[in-house]
Parts: C-alpha cells; sequence; structure tokens
C-alpha cells in the first residue's frame, strides 16, 4: 500500500514538472540537430545571451498575462499595442523632446499604468467582457501609436538610456573578472535556491501541508541549479551577465513571492476557481480583477522599454503579436485555461520554451511559416492537456 501511494506521489510529481523535462528534452533535441547538421550549437555563449536579450521581453509580459489568467482564464489582447505605444512615447521624450532620462521612464509607466488601470474599470466595474475591452484596446493604442510616430520610427537611442538594458555586468573589459564574477554570482545563486526551497519544504512539513515527494523535490532543484550554473558558466565566456536579465530575475522574483505567498496574491487563484464563493467569503472581487488588467499595463510598459532598447528604435509595427507570445508562454507553461491555476515560475519556462523553439528553428534555417505552424501545435497540445487532465480528474 506504502509503495503504491509513493509510487502514486512520484507519478503525480512528475506530472507537476512535466514542462520543465519536456524544456530538458526540446533544448538537447536542438541541440543534437544543430550538431549533426554541423550549424553551431545552441549552446554556444553569445546565443544564450542573444537568447535572453531576445525573450526578456515575453518573459515581463507573460508574468502580467499569468495574473489576467488566474482570474478566470481571462486575456489581455491589447499588450503588443501598448508596448508600441509606450515604445512610441518613450522615443518622442527621450529622442525628440530629450526630456530627462529618468523622468521619461517615469512617465511611460504611468503610461502603461494608466492604459491598464482604463481597461481594468471597463472589466471590473463596469463588467465588459475582458476579450471586447481588450480587442478594442489593441485597435485604439496601436492607432494612438501610430498618431504619435506619424509612420516613422525613431531612433537612435542616446547611449545612457541603452545601458540600463542591452549593457552587461561586471562592466569591465577583463575577461577574466567578467568569467570570475559571472561564476560567483552563478554559485551564490544556486546556494540561496537550495536554503530558501529547503526551508519552504520544511515550513510545510510542520504546518502539514501537502508537499511533493523527496525524490522530486531533490530532483528538481539538481535540475534548476544545474541550468543556472550551466547559464552563468557560459555567460562567464561571453560579456557577462545581461542586465536585462537581472531586470526579468527581479520582476519574476516579485511576483512569485507576490502570488505565492500574500494573501492578495492568493486572492487571484480563489477568484479564477470560484468568484462568487469569494465575493461571499469577503473577497472584493472587483478590485483584484481591476489589479490584475492596471497591472498587465504596467509590465507592458516596462516591456516596451526594454524593447526599444534591444531594438535601438521606437516602431509603429513594433509590438506586433507580443499578446500571442504572452498567452501561449502561460497556456505551456501549465496556467489552466478555466483560471484559478498557474505559476509564475510555469510562465517563464513557457516563455523559455517558446524562446528554445524560435531560436533553434531559427537558427536551423526552418522557414518562418513553418515555425508558426509549430508554435500552435504545441499551444494546442497545451491546452489540450490541461483540458483533458482537468475532465479526468472530475471522473474520479
Amino acid at each position: 500500500m506504502a509503495s503504491n501511494v509513493s509510487a502514486q506521489s512520484i507519478k503525480n510529481g512528475l506530472k507537476q514538472n512535466t514542462m520543465l523535462l519536456a524544456l530538458i528534452f526540446v533544448m538537447v533535441f536542438f541541440q543534437i540537430l544543430l550538431v549533426i547538421t554541423n550549424k553551431g550549437s545552441l549552446f554556444a555563449p553569445a546565443n544564450i545571451s542573444n537568447l535572453i536579450s531576445q525573450n526578456a521581453y515575453v518573459v515581463v509580459l507573460a508574468t502580467g498575462m499569468l495574473l489576467c489568467i488566474l482570474t478566470g482564464g481571462n486575456i489581455d489582447l491589447s499588450v503588443g499595442s501598448v508596448v508600441a505605444l509606450v515604445g512610441a512615447l518613450a522615443g518622442t521624450l527621450i529622442v525628440t523632446v530629450k526630456l530627462p532620462l529618468l523622468l521619461s521612464i517615469v512617465l511611460c509607466l504611468l503610461a502603461g499604468l494608466a492604459i491598464g488601470a482604463w481597461q481594468g474599470f471597463w472589466i471590473a466595474y463596469i463588467r465588459i467582457p475582458p476579450f471586447i475591452v481588450t480587442l478594442a484596446g489593441m485597435l485604439l493604442w496601436r492607432g494612438v501609436a501610430l498618431l504619435i510616430l506619424n509612420g516613422l520610427t525613431i531612433s537612435p537611442f542616446p547611449q545612457n538610456y541603452l545601458q540600463f538594458f542591452t549593457s552587461f555586468l561586471p562592466n569591465t573589459a577583463d575577461a577574466g573578472l567578467i568569467a570570475l564574477v559571472t561564476r560567483i554570482i552563478g554559485i551564490v545563486l544556486c546556494i540561496v535556491l537550495i536554503v530558501q526551497q529547503s526551508l519552504d519544504r520544511v515550513r510545510k512539513t510542520k504546518k502539514q501541508y501537502a508537499i511533493e515527494p523527496f525524490f522530486i523535490f531533490v530532483l528538481r532543484i539538481v535540475l534548476i541549479c544545474f541550468a543556472m550554473l550551466a547559464v552563468s558558466f557560459l555567460l562567464a565566456r561571453h560579456k557577462g551577465i545581461p542586465v536585462v536579465l537581472i531586470l526579468i530575475a527581479v520582476v519574476v522574483a516579485a511576483y512569485s513571492y507576490y502570488t505565492s505567498k500574500t494573501v492578495p496574491g492568493r486572492y487571484l487563484y480563489v477568484l479564477g476557481g470560484n468568484e462568487k464563493a469569494a465575493k461571499m467569503s469577503g473577497v472584493d472581487t472587483n478590485k483584484m480583477l481591476f489589479f490584475a488588467y492596471a497591472n498587465m499595463g504596467f509590465l507592458a510598459g516596462v516591456a516596451a522599454l526594454m524593447c526599444v532598447a534591444r531594438f535601438n528604435s521606437a516602431s509603429p509595427s513594433a509590438g506586433t503579436n507580443y499578446e500571442m507570445d504572452a498567452i501561449a508562454s502561460c497556456f505551456i507553461g501549465g496556467a489552466s485555461a478555466y483560471g484559478g491555476i498557474g505559476t509564475v515560475g510555469g510562465a517563464v519556462i513557457g516563455a523559455v520554451f517558446m524562446g528554445v523553439l524560435n531560436n533553434g528553428m531559427s537558427i536551423l534555417g526552418i522557414d518562418a511559416n513553418w515555425q508558426r505552424a509549430v508554435k500552435g501545435i504545441v499551444l494546442l497540445a497545451a491546452v489540450v492537456f490541461d483540458v483533458v487532465s482537468k475532465k479526468r480528474k472530475q471522473a474520479s
């Protein structure tokens, strides 16, 4: 009996980490293909750095999108247009008007927050369906961005702005120092992760919470630490740690803590699970729904500032299909299409998964149309897996 329980626990633990294992498989698969075809390496230091820079905006947007999805499977279709609008505003303020840099950044973030609050008001308090409000926003904010830019591209941005998002740490030309500092940071982060996860497991055990089997716990920690050390050692051979990686690490850590350790964060899950029950329990569901969309606008502003720095321009076409990348990352990372289920860590894994797919297929020279088809199949498979799993649980 005990062995059956243990086997079932391990099975459930592996199921909870399916996407992490799938990500490892996909990375190994692409690496083998690239070696066989002699087209380079997925794990080349420069490619790892590019992978981080290219997908930083997806991680930020997916983090915000997750909060919207948690509220009941809702999505925000306007984030790509908000990215374009805030990027256009950044180009105008920083390059054209030449306002002080920090003031321009603050104004851009406030603009994103204001847009999110505007949409959140209609969704949370007037109760217009999120699909309709954000679809209208997708058209509206793209039009405003085109009006601000007058159909033109603004570039280049000043170097003191670019260094906020495109520079590396440590900021030195000494390759030896770069390697040493980057590796030490990777090792320290692994130690912090092990201590934090161990203390969290002890706390849950004392409170008699359900915990994953020790084998799964150790396996997950080993895999994450191996990935962190591998990335740090590869970056040590390039230019060091991209500043944008630190930024997304702060965003992910802050929202992971918010959704898992705070009462308002847990309210989002309650809201997605059963809004009527949440309201009867005293949860201000309107306020939580408003927060989710206001926050999405703010993070879209953050993503916009990252994107204009990466491309060194504010373009009318910026942000195209970004909302699809964010939504796909959340669902691939385990978020439920019905709401109430999902983690920030899962959304990050989904974003990395999408990034690896894009990067690997691009290096292999696969046609862009086939790339879209593959991503569509992966997204559908992730949602089908979620729906089928939920039906099996209900049947049992």
